[in-house]
């Protein structure tokens, strides 16, 4: 499939410029631009639904951790024992 995109003439000479300095073509950088561009948005989407999901299950059953207690156990994995997540509660 065949896409165009048009640029304005600065965009053009940042992309060329940028091409020849990374030894590649000016449609390598712009596919590639792409491809960063969708999968970041994709798990930032994924993220966003993850965060609704869980939203709306705290609604409904009020399961949930204390900041202090998250941070606990954020401190443990970051310190780098085996922490279990603890166990929600209402």
């Amino acid at each position: 499939m065949a896409t165009s995109v048009k640029l304005n003439d600065d965009m053009k000479k940042r992309v060329q410029n940028l091409a020849n300095v990374r030894h590649r073509s000016s449609h390598w950088i712009m596919r590639q631009a792409i491809q960063d561009y969708v999968e970041r948005e994709e798990k930032r989407e994924a993220f966003k639904q993850d965060a609704l999901r869980a939203w709306e299950d705290y609604q409904h059953n009020g399961l949930h951790l204390t900041a202090e207690e998250a941070d606990e156990w954020l401190a443990k994995l970051e310190s780098g024992d085996d922490a279990e997540l603890p166990t929600c509660h209402k």
